[in-house]
């Protein structure tokens, strides 16, 4: 028989202060996280990536190009403007393939290097570290925003979280007009801003995306990564034994504590671990990196700078936290060609070639053949069989052209239209109806193939070529 007191007894105790700890921080409001300053090769290139990255976007709108914006998407005149490419909304797949593009590339180069979008091109990564930076030019070092923080409200108090907030509100309205900049001319859009006389729309996008520049990397900062961006969870799917991570050696650091530059560790029983937590308060998410690899780390590599500037001070090696793998934490060797990234290397670098070539042999002009299809066909007084179509015509060039059409595919064809002259300006698509006869004795089938040209008079090797269908009674 069991004894149910001393089952009693065995049974584990509810640890009643650690689910009051997990029930807290569930619900507690969550602590601002105050990232130290570091410097270093990785806050040097990151440092780099950010300067580059928001020069491109702020300076782009306002480059020319042949008297007119460099880059412009004029939604209203359903023109896209890229250098010297102009592309309508019939080009539409050049934007799928470019979508397709970067969604390859972000999972090629997680593949094989981690989290580096997320911790050095990442739009929330790029404008909170211009944001950080206005903040420490502001209010100082990670412990005079601590002090400030804490300190009771006063003038100066007042005066400096007043400045920084104002100089966020003011590169936050630059960000969201120079948004709405690539939909509008930049030059306009500036003069009216600073008069006021936008238009509702204009007006609503660029305090829309200000608000959410300055909401998103002044407030949110980390919470976006950690709870917003669906990429934290699902990157997990991409990592194998393979992937560059960040990582702290346990077995190099272990047991970590703290001792004097002139201590033996080796005496003491330490590893090289000092237990400093620097690398936990330069970390933007604020996280224990020698807690193991976790979602919120974005792979920034702060907390590599930070160690190793710290095991230089101790005159250690450099590399406990470290670019690594699994694979050479385990003491396996890391094969960085793999099958997966070369099927995807091969795929991306397809697509890449397949786009500029697309781009480079695209022709500014389209054709649609549309059939009648309220008859098949019918006998004209002449005695010749008729097939009616509507001819749809797209100029997708920059300049007025001047067409010719023919037809071919049958002995004999007569094309019949209401117009010699087929003139479509930049822009436009126009209909043209067209009629075609032919003698029945030169039908070979019920359907025959036919085939619609059409050609710029004015510029050589400007045509297009639309296949189409001609029914009629089959004699032969």
């Amino acid at each position: 028989m069991v004894d149910k007191a001393s089952t009693a007894k065995r049974a584990p105790a509810v640890d009643t202060k650690s689910s009051d700890d997990v029930e807290k921080s569930l619900y507690a409001k969550s602590e601002k996280i105050y990232p130290r300053e570091v410097h270093g090769l990785f806050a040097a290139l990151r440092t780099t990536g950010v300067a580059v990255l928001l020069g491109m976007y702020y300076i782009t709108p306002w480059l020319q190009w042949d008297g007119r914006q460099a880059v412009l998407f004029d939604l209203p005149e359903r023109k896209f403007y890229i250098l010297n490419m102009v592309f309508w909304p019939q080009d539409f797949f050049y934007l799928a393939l470019m979508l397709i593009v970067a969604a390859l590339g972000l999972f090629f180069v997680t593949k094989l290097a981690g989290r580096v979008w997320c911790g050095f091109a990442c739009p929330q990564t790029v404008w909170t570290e211009a944001f950080l930076w206005i903040e420490r030019k502001v209010e100082g070092s990670r412990p005079q925003q601590m002090k400030l923080d804490n300190a009771p409200n006063s003038f100066r108090k007042i005066r400096i979280k007043a400045t920084k907030h104002f100089i966020w509100i003011t590169f936050s309205l630059f960000t969201g007009l120079t948004f709405v900049g690539y939909f509008s001319s930049m030059r306009e859009l500036t003069a009216n801003f600073v008069t006021f006389n936008n238009g509702p729309w204009e007006a609503f996008w660029i305090y829309f995306y200000a608000l959410a520049t300055y909401g998103n990397a002044g407030w949110l900062r980390e919470q976006v990564c950690m709870y917003m961006c669906p990429y934290a969870r699902f990157q997990s799917a991409m990592f194998d034994n393979d992937t560059m991570i960040i990582s702290f050696d346990t077995s190099r650091g272990l047991p970590m504590g703290a001792r004097k530059k002139t201590a033996d560790k080796v005496e003491a029983g330490l590893g090289d671990c000092i237990d400093c937590t620097i690398c936990v308060q330069v970390c933007p998410t604020g996280i224990d990196i020698r807690d193991g690899l976790q979602y919120q780390c974005i792979g920034c590599a702060a907390c590599i700078d930070a160690c190793d500037d710290v095991m230089d001070k101790m005159g250690y090696e450099q590399g406990l936290i470290s670019y690594t793998t699994e694979n050479a934490i385990m003491g396996k060797k890391t094969h960085i060609l793999r099958p997966s990234i070369i099927i995807y290397a091969l795929i991306l670098l397809g697509i890449i070639a397949a786009t500029f070539y697309s781009i480079v042999t695209r022709i500014p002009i389209a054709m649609d053949v549309i059939r009648d299809r309220n008859s098949l066909y019918r006998e004209t007084n002449e005695g010749l069989i008729e097939n009616v179509y509507t001819i749809k015509l797209m100029n997708m060039d920059k300049q007025n052209h001047i067409f010719k059409l023919s037809v071919a595919g049958i002995p004999d064809l007569l094309l019949k239209k209401d117009t010699d002259i087929i003139e479509v300006n930049s822009g436009e698509i126009i209909e043209l109806p067209v009629r075609i006869q032919v003698d029945a004795y030169n039908l070979k089938s019920r359907s025959s193939e036919i085939f619609f040209t059409l050609d710029a008079k004015e510029v050589d090797d400007l045509t297009v070529t639309e296949e189409a269908r001609f029914l009629g009674p089959a004699f032969k």
